[in-house]
C-alpha cells in the first residue's frame, strides 16, 4: 500500500503545465540482499562489496551495498508512487543524460525519489520529457544518486 497520492498527468498539456515543479516524492523502498544478489546475477556483476556479506562486515563500508546501477533502475518502481502518467498508449525509457551516485546505499536501507520536471519537447513519436530525480537514503546525509533521466510518453 502507497504512503502517498501519487499525482496524475492525464495529458501533455498537463505534462507541459508542470514544467519546473517538483512532482512528488515516492514512498520509501527496501533495499534487500535478495534484491542486490538478484541484479548481480541479472548483470554478472558479483563484486564482493555487493554479495559477501561477511567479507563486506570488514569492508569500508561495513556491510554490502547496492550497485550504483540497481540503485539506478529504481527509478521507475520509485516514480510509480510519486507520480504516473494518465492516458498514456505507452512510455519509453530513452536513457540518461546525467547520472551521478555520491554515496552509498547500504543493504537494508530504505530508499525513496523526488521527481522535478524539468523540460517537455515534442517527439515523433510522443513528448519526450527529462526529470531530475535524487534518490536518498533514510537517514542518510547525501543523496545516493542523482541522475537526469529522458522518457517519451506517447498519450492516447
Amino acid at each position: 500500500m502507497s504512503e502517498n497520492k501519487a499525482t496524475t498527468i492525464n495529458s501533455a498539456d498537463d505534462l507541459v503545465a508542470a514544467v519546473g515543479t517538483r512532482l512528488g516524492y515516492s514512498d520509501w523502498y527496501e533495499v534487500t540482499q535478495e534484491k542486490v544478489n538478484l541484479f548481480a546475477e541479472a548483470t554478472g556483476d558479483h563484486q564482493w562489496i555487493h554479495v559477501d556479506p561477511e567479507r563486506a562486515a570488514a569492508g569500508p563500508f561495513g556491510g554490502t551495498i547496492a550497485h550504483g546501477y540497481l540503485t539506478l533502475s529504481l527509478i521507475p518502481v520509485l516514480r510509480q508512487t510519486a507520480w504516473r502518467p494518465g492516458n498514456i498508449e505507452l512510455g519509453i525509457n530513452y536513457g540518461a543524460n546525467k547520472v551521478r551516485f555520491p554515496a552509498p546505499v547500504l543493504v537494508g536501507s530504505r530508499v525513496r525519489a523526488g521527481f522535478e520536471l524539468l523540460e517537455v519537447n515534442e517527439a515523433a513519436t510522443g513528448h519526450q520529457l527529462i526529470e531530475k530525480v535524487v534518490i536518498e537514503v533514510e537517514g542518510g546525509q547525501k543523496p545516493v544518486c542523482i541522475a537526469e533521466t529522458v522518457t517519451v510518453l506517447v498519450f492516447s
